[in-house]
């Protein structure tokens, strides 16, 4: 019979994904495959965050040492064991490569099956290694430390749309607002969550609200006619609340190809600029592309960054016609593009920083610039969660999910899904039937 405790292997994905899951399977003994710390090795040099992961790891291993022997396994917190396993390449199945990391992997998982007494299972990021170990009857699993166990519908959405009667739906309008412990039937609400109250009685009564505290208030804010903005559907006009309030500093905003997020936040910020309420905007993203990678860019930082933020530009040209005002405003301070792996170690006071194609990063990363947010400022995370770039995340696992999910109970974060295209017809099109 089996010991119910676990063994544990580790892939370098997993490693690099998140430094603290070589911690995170207690009462169990974590396994990592010295082909792991040969391409860990790879990394440590790098900048950004995969470099300071390849490093944590080695330290963390390092520091071992001194307890006891790796190879042997040291105990460590919560019951846990670590140890490196040499590489069994006489043990990878025939007909794949003996050189891949993944098989050397796969050749480790095989020997420990047979030799040890204990459930065997390989934990990667990486979804094709998950289908070899199971094409080869090796039981494998993704690491779900950061994954949100919903299904995709489930996710938060930022509104809902509640049925009350028509006396209720008018004493909001008469009064402006109303405790959330008067309405007709209990419901579960988040802090800054967008209502939509429609009269069960009376279909053409209806009301927009917003989630205030302990009450409902009436959303009557008209911030848009400020910016010269005129938002096109309910879910612009709350995504324009959000981006303007100073009482949340952190917003969330998902939504498709085409339905106005990049646009409605660049309007925002420059408001915010002209009226002194912040020093400066930054824009930040993952460098991550879409489809074959076109290698290193030359020239400065500044030219480098120009490909990522031509989403930005487009829609500077969109609101005055040309590019020059972007330019003026790069050149006098107003507006920095900052690339995310140099944003360790900044603060930023009096900013309005937009985190673009956020759902290419992973959680840890979008930590690493959430931290940096000083006093007086906002960072507002955009992306289209259907449209993910990155190796070894998804719907359910990117950064910008799970930051909309941990801060949807925060008086401090507001989210908002955009649900329509209003680029064109055709892109609205083809982001519903592609």
């Amino acid at each position: 019979m089996k010991s119910e405790r676990k063994i544990f292997i580790l892939d370098t994905s997993v490693l690099l994904y998140d430094k603290t899951s070589i911690h995170s399977f207690p009462n169990s003994d974590v396994v990592i495959p010295l082909v792991v710390l040969d391409e860990l090795d790879r990394f440590k040099e790098k900048s950004g965050i995969l470099g300071e992961y390849a490093r944590y790891v080695n330290r963390f291993l390092d520091d071992l040492r001194v307890d006891g022997s790796l190879h042997k396994g040291v105990s460590i917190a919560d019951g846990q064991t670590i140890r490196v396993e040499i590489n069994h390449c006489k043990n990878v199945p025939q007909g794949l490569d003996e050189k891949a990391a993944d098989n050397r992997i796969i050749a480790v998982a095989h020997e420990l099956s047979k030799c040890e007494n204990q459930k065997v299972v390989v934990i990667t990021k990486d979804i094709n290694f998950r289908v070899k170990c199971d094409a080869l009857e090796i039981e494998s699993e993704d690491y779900y430390k950061d994954k949100i166990l919903l299904d995709q519908d489930q996710v938060y959405g930022g509104q809902i749309t509640i049925f009350e009667s028509t006396d209720t739906v008018n004493k909001l309008y008469s009064d402006g607002s109303i405790n959330i412990s008067d309405l007709d039937k209990e419901v579960t609400l988040y802090p800054n969550q967008y209502i939509i109250m429609k009269s069960y009685e009376d279909s053409s009564s209806s009301f927009l609200g917003v989630v205030s505290g302990e009450k409902i208030i009436h959303l009557t804010c008209n911030i848009w006619d400020a910016l010269s903005v005129s938002p096109r559907n309910k879910e612009q006009k709350f995504a324009l609340d959000l981006l303007t309030r100073d009482d949340i500093p952190l917003v969330t905003m998902t939504g498709i190809a085409g339905s106005g997020k990049t646009f409605l936040t660049l309007m925002a910020a420059l408001s915010g600029l002209n009226k002194k309420k912040y020093d400066r905007i930054i824009i930040t993203r993952s460098i991550q592309t879409v489809g074959k990678d076109i290698g290193y860019l030359p020239g400065t930082i500044k030219e480098k960054m120009n490909p990522w933020i031509a989403p930005i530009i487009d829609n500077f040209r969109h609101a005055f016609k040309d590019t020059a005002y972007f330019e003026l405003m790069r050149d006098k301070g107003q507006i920095e593009v900052a690339p995310m792996s140099f944003i360790r170690g900044r603060t930023f006071n009096n900013s309005f920083l937009i985190v673009d194609e956020s759902q290419n990063s992973t959680i840890h990363e979008l930590k690493t610039v959430i931290t940096r947010i000083g006093e007086n400022s906002k960072i507002v995370l955009l992306g289209d969660i259907e449209q993910i770039d990155t190796p070894y995340i998804d719907t359910l696992s990117n950064g910008l999910t799970v930051v909309t999910e941990k801060f949807k109970n925060e008086s401090l974060a507001g989210h908002i899904t955009l649900i329509k295209g209003e680029r064109s017809k055709l892109a609205t099109l083809a982001s519903r039937v592609i």
